[in-house]
């Protein structure tokens, strides 16, 4: 019987027994794979280069590199990875920090495990995913962005490539020209395009540079 595209998740945790908990729990999933466990942003980073990965399951706080900057790295390096924080921290600024830097969803170590597998199916199909906890986080601190979407839009919505790719296409330069100047592939710089048109919610190059001109991410004559 033919399944799903199967699911492979990296998880990210200082905690060794966090990550050998969730690999107990996860392979009895059918559509779902624990790829490996990393204990520090860079662990992750060699990890994520050498083995396909389509989910990150990713705590905040680490001993050695902080989550919102690991998610922020591999993004990166693999545009198309959803990260998924699985964390302690209930505090708005952290929720909304992680979207900042790139990640799909936000749920709490303390929600069940049910919900743990809903968020990580959701973002693996390019979802969006906020915790039942952690939405009645965002209610409490009305005012406030009150979605992922919300937040991932609110300050800084590209990453450090992305605004450097958005300079060189301002600048009328091709895939290739840009892929040869930052040292990439054509395929990354395209996702990077794709990625960047979903961030900004724009269909054209004149809208994401229209976005950009709005948003101080580039002079009104990029030249």
């Amino acid at each position: 019987m033919s399944q799903e595209k199967t699911i492979k998740v990296l998880v990210v945790d200082d905690h060794q027994l966090i990550i050998d908990g969730l690999k107990s729990l996860l392979q009895d999933e059918a559509d779902i794979v624990f790829a490996g466990g990393a204990n520090s942003m860079q662990q992750a980073i060699d990890f994520v280069r050498d083995n396909p990965v389509q989910v990150v399951l990713a705590d905040i706080s680490m001993s050695e590199g902080s989550g919102i900057e690991t998610t922020r790295r591999l993004k990166e390096i693999q545009p198309d990875i959803q990260v998924l924080a699985l964390t302690m921290h209930e505090d708005i600024n952290m929720i909304r920090n992680m979207a900042e830097a790139g990640a799909s969803g936000y749920i709490l170590k303390r929600t069940n495990m049910n919900e743990v597998l809903e968020a990580i199916r959701v973002v693996a199909k390019g979802g969006k995913y906020l915790g039942r906890d952690v939405q009645e986080i965002l209610f409490n601190n009305m005012g406030q962005p009150t979605t992922l979407s919300e937040l991932s839009v609110s300050q800084s919505v590209l990453t450090q490539r992305e605004k450097e790719i958005l300079v060189l296409i301002a600048k009328e330069m091709r895939n290739e020209e840009i892929a040869e100047k930052l040292f990439i592939s054509e395929r990354t710089v395209e996702t990077h395009r794709r990625n960047m048109f979903t961030k900004t919610k724009t269909k054209s190059i004149v809208g994401l540079i229209k976005y950009a001109i709005a948003n101080g991410l580039i002079d009104q004559d990029p030249d």
